[in-house]
């Protein structure tokens, strides 16, 4: 299958003072709630670098450390300046010590939420299949 383009993300979340996962979403400026997320650029050298980078643009975040075995994909189709366009969502799991945020122009708000919530929270489905099975595998980890 061909795609129009590309992205990786992060679905990423810490672990507060009650030792209770949150996860971090933001607000994207149609409204909807989702992850980290962006294209793919030359300058990567891998999709987990992307992620990285990512990251760090559109929340200021640094620490990281990658979930193993979490590595999802979602396609989707849009309609992107009247065209419409088939994209790639690679997904990573990942947790970090650092709560402040600071969010790009890219989005209207931020707000980290606990699993239910941030289940509840999400506007897709797709996001929502992701984060269920994010907080699958932690869970197990965690056992």
């Amino acid at each position: 299958m061909t795609f129009d383009e590309k992205s990786c993300g992060i679905i990423l979340f810490h672990v507060d003072d009650d030792m209770e996962r949150q996860y971090l979403l933001l607000q994207y400026p149609q409204g909807h709630y989702s992850f980290i997320k962006g294209h793919v650029e030359t300058i990567d050298e891998s999709e987990h670098h992307t992620a990285i980078r990512e990251t760090e643009e559109e929340t200021g975040i640094t620490d990281l450390t990658f979930i193993e075995d979490f590595k999802e994909q979602v396609a989707y189709r849009y309609r992107r300046q009247g065209k419409m366009s088939h994209k790639q969502v690679i997904y990573f799991l990942a947790v970090t010590k650092e709560r402040d945020v600071v969010i790009s122009h890219e989005h209207q708000k931020f707000i980290w939420l606990p699993y239910e919530k941030a289940l509840e929270k999400l506007t897709f489905d797709n996001d929502k299949r992701l984060i269920e099975k994010g907080e699958s595998i932690v869970r197990q980890e965690t056992l």
